[in-house]
């Protein structure tokens, strides 16, 4: 999209609703809506089992028949095909999604320490995250995970407690690590 559009896009953001954040924030929470947008048409409209021209005579309403045509080109071109690839590729290589949805872990955390009154460290924060509804863990992956944590939790507690005091944050941030592996850098 030319940036002319997208400033155009911007002021008339401006002009309807009295904002007191940045112009490369409004771009990019348009940029997000047009993306979950896109995914949504490409579900609901986009199906795998009809014809080319099938596919461009569905056209989703409220949208213009080249646009659809443009986009419907585009998802069936071998680019497309190859960036849906890569996509879903990347999707299967996550061993493990939390259940925090849009909510921060922080503020998750938070609410926790609130609720309970005391303070909650990262293993219990991955509990928290990671667990269903019904008390489950949401992947077979990620109740591995938890029980390992568990485990090296309990054997750092009794050889700290046996050689003197330690932080529970240290011992949280230990058993992070040494379950996990390493963290990326620029990320906890």
């Amino acid at each position: 999209m030319p940036n002319s559009n997208k400033n155009q896009a911007v002021d008339h953001i401006k002009d309807r609703f009295s904002l007191e954040v940045s112009d490369d924030y409004v771009k990019h929470a348009l940029g997000k809506k047009l993306r979950d947008h896109k995914s949504f048409l490409k579900k609901k409209y986009f199906k795998n089992s009809l014809s080319l021209q099938e596919k461009m005579q569905n056209v989703p309403p409220g949208l213009l028949r080249y646009q659809w045509e443009d986009v419907v080109r585009f998802w069936s071109s071998t680019k497309g095909e190859e960036r849906e690839r890569v996509g879903v590729a990347s999707r299967q290589k996550q061993k493990y999604t939390h259940t925090a949805g849009s909510k921060s872990f922080a503020r998750i955390a938070n609410e926790e320490e609130l609720k309970t009154g005391s303070s909650i460290g990262r293993v219990q924060l991955f509990d928290i995250t990671h667990t269903k509804k019904d008390g489950s863990a949401i992947t077979s992956e990620a109740a591995e995970i938890m029980a390992k944590m568990k485990d090296k939790k309990m054997e750092f507690e009794t050889t700290t407690s046996t050689n003197g005091s330690a932080n529970v944050d240290d011992i949280d941030n230990q058993v992070i690590a040494d379950v996990l592996g390493p963290e990326r850098y620029g990320r906890v």
